[in-house]
């Protein structure tokens, strides 16, 4: 049997679709400054890299103020009820039909493997690409600030972050398609509206 949930607010989907054209965007042009693909050419990726990034720290800011006010925050606290039936579930059972062993609520959105990794991304992940970033951006002012360390270092530590994201990128993409039918999830975070088969 299915129910019809309303999971996704106006503000969710609009966040989490701008944060994945941005992050893409950024993906792009950074990879255009490293010579992967050839599209803008290096100083017009370079500008809009930057322009894109700040324009990502400004929509984490609306995200962490609105997730705080509303109390969404509670949706990447870590729990290990069922975490093992989760992961037996990507690695074997989605191949054999089993149900999903998580039930999305309005007030429960996210199973205990993606808390993990949203977590993750939020609290280590973004921090990193933020901290290399901004050290990269402001690269002459680090004799001025006391700053001694290693540019390719840094550079490296900012692309491994960027490759990161895009492994994310993929398997989050990926798993949306696991819905019933096939496009339910992206539905979902389309329209706000899940159906939810009940186990």
């Amino acid at each position: 049997m299915k129910e019809r949930l309303y999971l996704y607010t106006r503000f969710e989907r609009f966040w989490h679709w701008t944060q994945a054209l941005l992050i893409i965007f950024l993906l792009l042009t950074g990879f255009e400054m490293h010579g992967t693909i050839s599209i803008w050419g290096y100083e017009k990726a370079y500008i809009w890299h930057v322009y894109a990034g700040f324009a990502l720290i400004v929509l984490t800011a609306f995200g962490i103020f609105w997730h705080f006010t509303t109390g969404a925050w509670q949706h990447y606290v870590p729990v290990k009820e069922k975490i093992s039936q989760i992961i037996h579930y990507y690695t074997r059972g989605i191949f054999y039909g089993e149900p999903h062993p998580f039930e999305k609520r309005p007030d429960q959105k996210l199973n205990p493997l993606q808390r993990v990794a949203y977590l993750f991304l939020k609290v280590i992940l973004f921090p990193l690409q933020l901290l290399t970033a901004f050290l990269l951006l402001f690269y002459e002012w680090w004799p001025h600030l006391g700053i001694n360390l290693n540019l390719q270092q840094v550079a490296l530590y900012h692309t491994a972050g960027a490759f990161a994201f895009l492994f994310f990128l993929i398997v989050h993409v990926y798993l949306s398609t696991t819905g019933k039918p096939w496009y339910s999830h992206l539905k979902g975070m389309f329209l706000g509206w899940e159906e939810i088969e009940k186990n």
